[in-house]
Formats: C-alpha cells, sequence, structure tokens
C-alpha cells in the first residue's frame, strides 16, 4: 500500500503537490513510540547516517590523539555549505593529520552558500575538494585510517576498514544482522540501506546511551553536544539543519539527507527520529521534521521553524500564491505522540 501524504503543496486555494512518505520514532530501548507508514522497507539514509558515521572517530580515540575540537566533530557530521568558516577549518584538520585536498575522495563542487560563490567566481576561483558539503565527514575518515595506521588510500571503499567500523556500529545501533545493503554515496563513501524503524531506534540509543559501553555512550554525547553547540557547522548560513538546531535551543540535533531523508535526536526524551520522503523531496521532509519537532514542543511554531512548518509558496515578484504544509494525515496521525 502506498505510504500516506504528510506534507502538501497549495496554490490558491487548492492543493497543487503532494509528498508522501513514513516516520518511525524510537526509544532507545528498542520500541516505536510511533510509526506512520512503511517504516520495514530498508531506504538509503544518505547524509543523515553521518552522525553515526563520525562514532568511530571518537570512540576509537582517534579524535583525541589529534586534539580534535567539537568544532571539527561537528564538522565531521555535517554537510556543509562550503563557506570560510567550513572550510578553513577542514584545511587546517587535513593539514594536522598529514594529509591534503588530494587525499579527499569526494569530488569538488560550487558553494552552496551563494555570497561565497559569487566571490569565488568574481575572483576566477574554482571550488575544490574541501568545498565538497561531505569534506569533514571525509576528513574524520582519514583521521581515523591515521590513527589505526591502515592505509588512507581507498579509504572510501566498503571493504576498507573505517568502512566496516561503520558498518559494524550501525548495526550494533540499530539490532539488525547480517550485512547491510550498500550503495555508493554522492561524495563516493558507501551508505547503508536499513528500515526506518532500524534507523530510529539506532539514533534513540544515542540519544539516550546509558545502556552501552562507557566509551560508546562518551562518544555519542560528544558528538550530540558537539552538533548542537555548532549548528552552522553542522549545515550553513541560513540552511534548515541550523535554523531547526538554533530554534531548539540545544535540545534536540538533527541531520537532513539527500533524497528527502531526515534524521533527529532527542536527548532529553531519549528519541531518535527518522522520516523518508517517497518522492526524494526536501521540502516535503523539511516540512515534515517541523511539524515533529513542533508537537513535541522542541521549537516554537511561531518562530523561525514555522516558517518551515507552514512555508509560503510565492510568485516572482514575491506574493504569497500559497503555502507547503503538513497533510491532515500527518497531523491527525501525531496527536498519538
Amino acid at each position: 500500500m502506498a505510504n500516506p501524504v504528510l506534507v502538501e503543496v497549495t496554490r490558491g486555494e487548492r492543493v497543487e503537490s503532494v509528498h508522501r512518505g513514513a516516520i518511525a520514532i524510537a526509544r532507545a530501548d528498542g520500541r516505536l513510540a510511533f510509526a506512520l507508514g512503511d517504516v520495514e522497507t530498508p531506504v538509503y539514509s544518505r547524509s543523515s547516517l553521518k552522525p553515526i558515521q563520525a562514532l568511530p572517530l571518537v570512540e576509537s580515540g582517534a579524535a583525541d590523539a589529534f586534539g580534535l575540537s567539537d568544532e571539527e566533530i561537528a564538522l565531521a557530521c555535517a554537510s556543509h555549505s562550503g563557506e570560510p568558516m567550513h572550510t578553513t577549518r577542514v584545511a587546517a584538520w587535513l593539514s594536522r593529520i598529514g594529509c591534503g585536498e588530494n587525499d579527499l575522495a569526494c569530488g569538488a563542487h560550487p558553494a552552496r552558500y551563494e555570497p561565497v560563490w559569487e566571490e569565488m567566481v568574481k575572483r576566477g576561483e574554482k571550488p575544490t575538494r574541501i568545498h565538497n558539503n561531505c569534506s569533514g565527514k571525509h576528513t574524520g575518515f582519514l583521521t581515523v585510517a591515521r590513527h589505526w595506521d591502515v592505509s588512507t588510500q581507498g579509504y572510501e571503499h566498503h571493504d576498507h576498514p573505517v568502512q566496516k567500523a561503520v558498518e559494524k556500529t550501525l548495526l550494533e545501533l540499530s539490532g539488525l544482522n547480517g550485512a547491510l545493503p550498500w550503495g555508493v554515496d554522492g561524495c563516493a563513501a558507501p551508505n547503508f540501506a536499513l528500515p526506518l524503524s532500524g534507523f530510529a531506534r539506532a539514533l534513540a540509543k544515542i540519544a539516550s546511551p546509558s545502556g552501552l559501553s562507557d566509551v560508546r555512550a562518551k562518544a555519542c554525547r560528544r558528538i550530540v553536544q558537539a552538533m548542537m553547540d555548532h549548528p552552522e557547522l553542522v549545515s550553513g548560513t541560513g540552511r534548515v539543519c541550523a535554523t531547526f538546531m538554533q530554534a531548539a535551543n540545544k535540545r534536540a540535533a538533527v541531520k537532513t539527507g539527500a533524497e528527502g531523508f531526515f534524521a533527529g535526536i532527542v536527548p532529553e526524551m531519549g528519541l531518535g527520529i527518522a522520516l523518508k520522503i517517497d518522492d526524494g523531496a526536501g521540502r516535503g521532509a523539511e516540512t515534515a521534521m517541523a511539524a515533529i519537532l513542533a508537537k513535541l514542543k522542541l521549537v516554537d511554531a511561531n518562530g523561525p521553524a514555522g516558517e518551515i512548518l507552514r512555508a509560503p509558496v510565492t510568485n516572482t515578484r514575491g506574493k504569497t500564491v500559497g503555502e507547503r504544509r503538513p497533510a491532515p494525515a500527518l497531523a491527525e496521525a501525531m496527536i498519538s505522540i
């Protein structure tokens, strides 16, 4: 059966477009606190996986061995905009571990923050791999490889020790068994597919890690705190992840992913949130996550996050002609949360 409509987009008095999807919210003991739609079919978590991909960096001791700050931990979890606050830190981090831009397996792409990109164009400056939104994650992978004294060449391959450590960590946190389906992400690193229910359970254990080993629990808390303390390093100026985390005032860490994925970690409630929009629309995932965060009273529906919860649809003259909003099925289902 088709997943329910989570988000609708209007023009005038009519609904013009809809976004179907599924949501899972789990507790650290493995129970699902909320489920809507198909939460058992494996889906790629894309960049929402980054907090888990950063766990080997911290729990292996690599972060401490190279004196990483929480700013760099936040960058390891980032899909950043390629602004100087991101690129200068990544460049310095690479230098500290004895690596450079050419050691990054990710490709170059333009800075996502338009003012920075415009200035680069004016100067005739081309983007580098450090501008890639995943360069912090990849620098984290390189750091683990250096710490373990294994080859940095091919660190992005599925059979490399760093990637096997990521998969093992994800399996342990999600409670799943066997090898996970995987594919190559946009940044060249492996990405794993698992049910929303399993991913939500993994995030819930990160939110409330008291049942984990001391080393892993400490690493989970450090990663979540780093994300909440440095939301603009995790994303960028004006980006939705930063808006949500700033609005939540250090009560939640959130991470978007490509193709309509969104994840949330709520330490005070011990909750992990995972959602996927079927058609891959990021706008649908953003509004659905805004609805969940507002329902949990983590953000104010009348504040900056409210502009994502009910986002105006405008024409080329800036006039509001419709809105993007939670669909009735989502609003009604969330009464049970």
